[in-house]
C-alpha cells in the first residue's frame, strides 16, 4: 500500500517538444508541459472544458525515448509522483513549484501537431516499445 501514497496517473497532450538536459555527470533530465482536458456540463447545462497544465520530470533514456518520438502535442499517458519543492529566483525572490516525476510513460499516438509518420522512418527492432 505504500506504493499508493503518492501515485498520479495522467493522460495528456505535450504542449511542446521536450526539453532535454545533460548534466556533467552524466544524468540526463527531460522537462515538458502536459495538458489534461475535462468536460462536464455546468449547472445552466452548457458543455465547460477545462484544461489544466503538469509540468512533467523526465530522467534518463526515458527523456531521451520521448525527445525522440514525441512532439509538441504528442498524447501521452504517464504514471508517476507529485512533487513540490521551491527556489529562490535571480531576483531573491522564493518560488514554489509542483512538479509529476514521471516514472512510467506510454506513447499513445495519436498527434494533432503534425501530420501521421510513415514507418519507413524508423525500423521496428528500433522502437522502444
Amino acid at each position: 500500500m505504500n506504493a499508493l501514497r503518492n501515485k498520479v496517473q495522467l493522460i495528456g497532450r505535450m504542449g511542446d517538444k521536450i526539453q532535454v538536459k545533460t548534466f556533467d555527470s552524466g544524468k540526463i533530465k527531460g522537462s515538458v508541459n502536459l495538458a489534461t482536458s475535462e468536460t462536464y456540463r455546468n449547472a445552466k447545462g452548457e458543455k465547460v472544458s477545462e484544461t489544466t497544465w503538469h509540468h512533467l520530470i523526465v530522467w534518463g533514456k526515458q527523456a531521451e525515448i520521448l525527445e525522440k518520438y514525441t512532439d509538441k502535442g504528442s498524447e501521452i499517458a504517464v504514471e508517476g509522483k507529485i512533487s513540490n519543492r521551491d527556489f529562490t529566483d535571480k531576483d531573491g525572490v522564493k518560488k514554489y513549484i509542483t512538479e509529476i516525476i514521471v516514472h512510467e510513460f506510454l506513447l499513445m499516438g495519436g498527434n494533432k501537431a503534425k501530420s501521421q509518420t510513415t514507418t519507413s522512418e524508423t525500423d521496428e527492432e528500433d522502437l522502444p516499445f
